[in-house]
Formats: structure tokens, sequence, C-alpha cells
């Protein structure tokens, strides 16, 4: 039976009003469905408008003039209007999943139902029209309204189908701020191990879309139902890592937990947050009083961003910038200006004001045991970071007075003395910004 809420109005963009009623006015049904009818309820901006109809591929693009084949084998047709892409896809019911991934063949129906509940949360599986209003055949606007994360049907059987659903489902509760239904939470435990099968390109985008939402901290939730096992173990060994010292208050893992909540929605910020401790459990030592110490541990933690953002298809922008990051997460300096001049050096200028960020969100996610000295210091090096910034003091050697070109033409051969030179000259400026003219440094050749 097809449930409708003739009450609930949403407001269609045009086009896809126009998509829809286009397939009605030749007899076949069309919704709006999945994520934008979800999103619009919540009052939330939907990325994309998915359209579903009961017209067939073919059916579909006799109807509009500009069409292209999208995934046609399952049914997708995008339809062009003004330059602008709409997917419209033909009701179908899914044949057996074997890769937890994929049906081995998809079967076309002229029934809605049928459809939706093939889909994989209540929340996502609720359509709309005009006409017929809202079509909730499972509960997805009485979840919506008890933020509710809750299967279509059993959900051992939606988590076999699809193993990425598992990972979904965390990443949905973190956007949207839902608890997980407990059944949805039993199924996503027993299936865990099939996210093995799924490719590392899929899993990184919704660990991306967890660690940027509101909620990082439900990487947590991940780790008690066994689903961060499958992609990070290394996450597991810092959840269960204790830190027997003063400045800790938390596990590895709960400790970056907090760090990662300390910090704004940046996923290159989010990432070294989750990273910049992983190298804490291989460097942990305790002494004879029982206090824990990590000497070096942002050398390891380092290797491990790499190796763990190479596995997950990251991008070698974000692999640099991360583990460059993570490197320098707990370097720290007096707060003197040529002190800090040298770090500016050392990290770079384009990611200083980063570093500071996850500094401060690291400090933050500590104990109380000499914060406010820690964030007294720390304020202090952003003070003078701006202060050395507005006065245009050189940290880097593309801003010393003079270059290569200027050092072969005051007698310099050309070879790696240039480089040495221009070297030297960096490390007097910093100590002496007053030095940074062409005339000084040129009579130190």
């Amino acid at each position: 039976m097809v449930r409708t809420v003739q009450s609930r109005k949403i407001i269609l963009p045009e086009k896809v009003n126009t998509i829809i009623t286009t397939l009605q006015e030749h007899g076949f049904e069309a919704y709006a469905v999945g994520g934008c009818v979800r999103d619009s309820i919540l009052g939330r901006v939907p990325e994309d408008w998915d359209i579903t109809t009961s017209a067939m591929p073919e059916e579909t693009k006799a109807l509009f003039k500009k069409t292209f084949d999208t995934g046609i084998e399952h049914g997708t047709v995008t339809v062009l209007l003004d330059h602008e892409g709409f997917e419209v896809t033909t009701y179908r019911i899914d044949g057996k999943y074997e890769d937890s991934r994929h049906p081995s063949e998809v079967t076309f129906t002229r029934n809605l139902r049928d459809d939706l509940l093939r889909r994989d949360f209540t929340i996502n599986a609720m359509a709309y029209n005009e006409k017929d209003g809202l079509v909730d055949i499972f509960g997805g606007l009485e979840d919506l309204e008890r933020k509710l994360i809750r299967c279509v049907g059993v959900a051992k059987e939606r988590f076999s189908e699809d193993a990425l659903r598992i990972l979904r489902g965390v990443r949905f509760a973190a956007q949207l701020g839902f608890k997980i239904d407990g059944e949805t939470r039993e199924g996503m435990r027993i299936l865990s191990p099939t996210l093995q099968n799924i490719s590392a390109e899929r899993i990184q985008t919704e660990l991306i879309k967890m660690l940027v939402s509101d909620r990082p901290e439900l990487m947590r939730t991940a780790w008690e139902l066994g689903i961060t096992t499958q992609f990070l173990p290394e996450f597991d060994e810092m959840m269960e890592t204790e830190q027997e010292t003063p400045h800790h208050m938390y596990t590895v893992g709960e400790h970056t937990l907090h760090a990662m909540k300390n910090i704004r929605p940046d996923k290159a910020l989010r990432l070294t947050m989750l990273f910049h401790d992983m190298g804490k459990p291989a460097f942990k030592t305790v002494d004879s009083e029982g206090v824990a110490h990590f000497k070096k541990h942002a050398i390891e933690s380092e290797e491990i961003t790499k190796k763990v953002l190479r596995r997950l298809k990251f991008d070698n922008d974000t692999l640099h910038k991360v583990s460059h990051l993570v490197y320098y997460h707990d370097y720290r300096m007096p707060a003197k200006e040529k002190n800090v001049r040298r770090a500016m050096s050392r990290i770079g200028t384009e990611l200083f004001p980063d570093y500071l960020e996850v500094r401060m969100a690291d400090v933050l996610a500590q104990s109380t045991y000499r914060r406010e000295e820690k964030l007294e210091e720390l304020h202090a090096v952003e003070e003078l970071y701006h202060q050395i910034t507005e006065a245009g003091q050189c940290v880097s050697i593309k801003e010393l007075a003079v270059n290569g070109k200027d050092l072969i033409e005051a007698g310099m051969k050309p070879g790696k003395a240039i480089g040495e030179k221009l070297a030297e000259f960096l490390e007097l400026v910093i100590e002496e910004p007053q030095l940074n003219t062409k005339e000084e440094l040129l009579k130190r050749i």
C-alpha cells in the first residue's frame, strides 16, 4: 500500500517539476526521490535532485530533446534542460548481490513500492511530486522526526546487498545528528567485514563526509561496530592506547576524537587531527614512575599518514599537505621573533596558519594541566606570526633580496655553491631581518 502525506509541501525546482509533469502527461508516474526529498523536509538545500519513474529508459529518452545514457543498463538516463542535467531512473528491482556492492542483474518494474523497497534507509526511501504529495511507505517521515537512521526492511539484507551502506549509515548519523536504530546497528556490526569488498575510493568518500560533518566523533561508533577495523585498523590501536601522563586525560583515540571536534570542518585539517597521533601506540614507553612518553611519535605518525592516504587512494596534494602538518603538529618554539621566523621557514608560510589551528585543537583536547600556559604561548606565537607577515620579513629563499643570478653576476660560479650560499643568507636574515637587502647580502660573498 502506498502511503501519501498530502500536507507535506516541498518546493520542487522548476526544471525538476517540468521533467516530472512531462512524464505524467504521457501516462507515466514520476517523483523526486531519495536524498533530495529528505533534505527538503529537513530544511536543507539538496545537492542533487534525482527523479524516479515508471517509464522505461527508451520511453524517457523519447520525451526529451537532449538526453544521454548515464547508466542505462541500470535504468538511468540524464535529461538535459538548459545545459543542466538531471538523472531519471526507471523503477527497478535489484537481483542477487554477489560482491557486496552491485546487483548481478536489474529488473525494471512499473511499481513504485518495489523501487523504494530496494533503498537503504527509510529517510532515503521517500518520493514526492506535486500531484500525489509525499509518498512514505516505510515510515521515513516519522524516523526524520525521531532523528533515527533505520534500514528499509531487514537490516542484514540491506547491508548484504551493499556493504558501503554500513559506512553510509554512520555518515548520515554524523551529518544529520541522528542516532542509529538497534537492529540497524546490529546489522552493521555483523556485516562490517564485508566492507573489505568495497573499493578504497568509495570508502574515502564516505570517510571524508563523516570527518567534515558536525559530529566527526562518530568515528567512535564506527570503531564500536567493527567498521574501522576493516579500513583503518590504525584507529583501533589508538582507541586501545592509554596515555598515563599529566598532559592527557583520554586514550590516544579519544583525544583524537576531541581534537577533530576542536578544528573547523576542513578536509585537510580534520584528516590531520585524525592522523596526528597515530604514531603513539608504536612509540609508547613507560618510565619507572609509571608515566607514559611518546617521544618522536610525530615521525611515525607522518609515515602512517602517507601509508594510509595512499591505501585509501587520496590525491597527492592532500597527502603532502596532511603528512606535512602531521609531522609538525607537535613542533613548539619559544614565543620570540626569530624562533617564529624559523618555524615559518620550516613549515612554510602557506601552511603556518593551519599549523597554528592544529596546535590549538591539540592543546584543547589535552588535560587542563598547564593548559593556560600552553594557550598563552600559542597566542603569543600567533601574534608574532602576524607581526612578521605584516612587516614583510623574509622567511624563505624566494623572499631574499638576492637570487642565484645576482650571485653569479657578483662573481660566484654556477652550481651547488649558489644554493648553499642562498641557504646561508636565509639563516642570516632569519636571525637579523634588517640584513635582507641586496647591498648587505652581496657584501658577504
